[in-house]
């Protein structure tokens, strides 16, 4: 770390003491560095000669189940042997610390987060080892208890063939009900707000700094490279979130 980035990373760490409320945003950087791939540097080998939106969309399941419940059982499998990095800790040690003053919104469908201690992270994009039905029926109450799923790739009711499908947001999906209401309240509210390794390209989520901003927050953004939101912050970190997160929420 530079001097230039040690001077910035000070001065984010006043305003973090003396912040009320805080916010941080994360995204696929976040989880890139415990080795889960971005969703498009995770089309490759094999599943490179697939359209993204073959894999993530309804559309595409409907057309080949088999097909997209197989990419996510391969996606599944290297987010169950990552392990929270350094980055994700500093974030739940300092929650830990100041109980009360942290939303973490992330855009990431991994549990990352959730196993290094943010268990009540608002999670704008779903839940990749999460499954549910793809569609209500009569035989389904719920969309979320598929407890009576036959075995299958993939699973489906045994009553009428309707499908299991991974619990993520996908291409022309609603997000989950009542996660970017609560994550604009939160943007709003905030003191500092904290953009952690996301490109700024995917909406709504890109807009809570502007959200941020114009309600009187100090605006970080800490990414390798520019994003299409650094016109929002105040200050810009570049750098890893290994190399600078753990500096940024030291005790």
């Amino acid at each position: 770390m530079d001097e230039h980035t040690r001077r910035d990373v000070a001065d984010l760490r006043v305003r973090l003491l003396a912040a009320q409320k805080v916010c941080v945003l994360t995204g696929a950087g976040m989880s890139a560095e415990s080795g889960i791939s971005t969703f498009r540097d995770a089309q490759t080998g094999l599943w490179a000669k697939f359209d993204p939106m073959q894999l993530a969309s309804e559309a595409g399941f409907r057309s080949d189940p088999r097909l997209v419940w197989d990419w996510y059982e391969h996606r599944r499998e290297g987010v169950r042997r990552a392990l929270p990095n350094p980055g994700h800790l500093a974030l739940a040690g300092y929650a830990r610390r100041r109980p009360g003053r942290l939303t973490l919104i992330t855009q990431n469908v991994d549990d990352l987060h959730q196993r290094a201690g943010n268990t009540d992270a608002l999670r704008l994009h779903g839940d990749i080892l999460l499954d549910r039905w793809l569609e209500r029926c009569a035989h389904q109450p719920s969309l979320l208890d598929v407890s009576s799923a036959v075995p299958g790739r993939p699973p489906k009711c045994p009553h009428c063939g309707n499908l299991v499908r991974p619990g993520v947001v996908w291409f022309g999906e609603q997000l989950p009900e009542g996660a970017m209401e609560a994550a604009e309240q939160a943007a709003f509210e905030c003191d500092v707000m904290l953009v952690v390794g996301t490109s700024g390209a995917v909406w709504p989520a890109a807009g809570l700094a502007q959200v941020a901003r114009e309600a009187g927050a100090h605006v970080a953004i800490l990414n390798p490279q520019e994003s299409a939101i650094d016109g929002e912050a105040h200050l810009i970190l570049r750098g890893t979130t290994v190399g600078v997160l753990p500096e940024v929420f030291a005790e």
